[in-house]
């Protein structure tokens, strides 16, 4: 079987270990190349570090998460928080894309919480027919064969629900989804505790074991990725541990890419080891 490559798009540092870990994880044990990238450089999340050095931070933590589990590359743009959908952004974008040559490139749905998040599902979502016109991006060539694209996992219902085409069962990789996830210190141990009203948090009075149970807080979203894809776990994975899984990763073909018949696309997703 050709070595396939995978490519996570995410608009902040943490957004592709949270919304495509476990994945990664399972694609790079079976031999796959993977990489991240964070549209921007997430300067603008933090409570009491200037920007400067929130995104010096930021991607520190973004490289040793890359590490952590063997990503190719963790790639960190400089774009600062307020990206926006322009054309030299998306050309860039085109670029990245063509440069990396992936089989599939996974980003955010357009309907999200987050401006950042909503930017860089338009950013590559605009790249998915013209990654293949000759005159654009003239620098880079078009990829041989041209990717799929598609979207990860959300609990947003409108317009509609997030439709799993594909479901990875992240249960067997949880810990190496956590060893990423830990790394983003400056995130999930000061930023976020920060913003939900944890004022005296400190991670350093935790324990490893205390540490690991607050990142499951952001990792419980997939127990209803894996309820929402139960019928397709158990089609995928046999009926006793499809009924089992707690946690999976679920990820929605795009329209405005080449598209796969249901189990091809499982099959892309879902390495084999």
């Amino acid at each position: 079987m050709p070595q396939r490559r995978l490519l996570f798009i995410g608009a902040h540092p943490d957004d592709s270990d949270t919304l495509c870990g476990g994945t990664a994880c399972k694609c790079i044990a079976a031999g796959q190349v993977v990489k991240f990238i964070s549209a921007t450089n997430g300067d603008t999340g933090h409570f009491s570090l200037s920007r400067a050095e929130t995104a010096a931070r930021r991607k520190l933590e973004a490289a040793a998460a890359g590490r952590a589990i063997g990503l190719q590359e963790y790639q960190v743009l400089d774009h600062p928080c307020g990206l926006e959908a322009t054309l030299e952004n998306r050309k860039e974008m085109v670029r990245l894309i063509r440069n990396f040559a992936p089989d599939v490139v996974i980003s955010h749905r357009l309907c999200d919480y987050h401006p950042d998040h909503r930017a860089t599902a338009q950013l590559v979502q605009d790249t998915a027919y013209i990654i293949k016109v000759p005159h654009f991006c003239e620098d880079t060539p078009i990829p041989e064969t041209l990717p799929i694209y598609a979207y990860s996992y959300d609990r947003f219902q409108d317009p509609r629900p997030h439709r799993p085409d594909a479901a990875v069962e992240i249960d067997s990789v949880l810990e190496r989804k956590l060893d990423m996830m830990e790394c983003h210190v400056s995130q999930y141990f000061e930023w976020l505790p920060w913003s939900d009203g944890y004022k005296d948090f400190s991670a350093e009075k935790m324990s490893r074991a205390e540490r690991r149970e607050w990142l499951l807080r952001w990792v419980k979203r997939f127990e209803g990725a894996a309820e929402q894809a139960r019928e397709w776990l158990c089609h995928v994975y046999g009926p006793e541990r499809g009924r089992n899984i707690r946690y999976a990763e679920t990820f929605e073909q795009s329209p405005y890419s080449r598209t796969l018949p249901r189990q091809e696309f499982q099959q892309l997703m879902a390495a084999r080891q």
